[in-house]
């Protein structure tokens, strides 16, 4: 009888763990993301040279919402630190965009699409111009609670050349075309 008992138990906790795990409808819920990665940006030139820009850190944070049972809002920041042959350059991406995703029990894959407004600066005095582009993500999400995901994601930025201004004119171009892929944790409130 013990034994029965002792197996019943741990049955109805192993079966409470596995169903708390199962990722539900994303309907009306809202989330909040964190993730670190790596970025592989476009080269952009310098005058007649090309400034050689080195894959950086991108860290980042967003928020989620379900608009049905398959298609989410989201809005994400994230910000990069990228050195090049002729300095450093920071960008912060302010994107704007859509998933569509597919509940697979624990796991739930997404492809989205948005717009991007990209903020450049530079050291050494210099300006560079604010861009607009769009970006193409897809990912999954790994649902390790009922409100809580381990989250992988890759994502291309594709944007225009936008001008570096030095203290004497035009110096060059940056591209903010860009790969990168993060890691992270989603967590959602209701």
């Amino acid at each position: 009888m013990k034994r029965l008992l002792v197996l019943a138990c741990a049955t109805a906790v192993f079966s409470m763990a596995t169903g708390n795990a199962t990722a539900d409808s994303i309907n009306g819920k809202l989330g909040v993301t964190g993730k670190i990665g790596v970025q592989i940006p476009s080269n952009g030139d310098m005058g007649p040279n090309r400034n050689e820009t080195d894959a950086g850190v991108v860290g980042g944070v967003g928020l989620i919402y379900g608009i049905d049972n398959h298609f989410a809002a989201e809005m994400d920041i994230s910000h990069s630190e990228l050195n090049s042959d002729f300095g450093n350059f920071g960008v912060t991406d302010f994107a704007l965009g859509a998933q569509y995703r597919f509940v697979l029990g624990q796991l739930v894959p997404y492809a989205g699409t948005g717009l991007d407004l990209l903020v450049v600066n530079a050291d050494h005095g210099r300006n560079v111009g604010t861009t607009v582009g769009i970006h193409v993500n897809g990912g999954a999400d790994y649902f390790i609670m009922k409100q809580l995901a381990l989250t992988a994601e890759a994502r291309v930025v594709v944007a225009p050349d936008t001008n570096i201004d030095g203290p004497n004119g035009e110096r060059g171009h940056f591209d903010p075309t860009s790969f990168s892929t993060t890691f992270g944790v989603r967590y959602f409130f209701n």
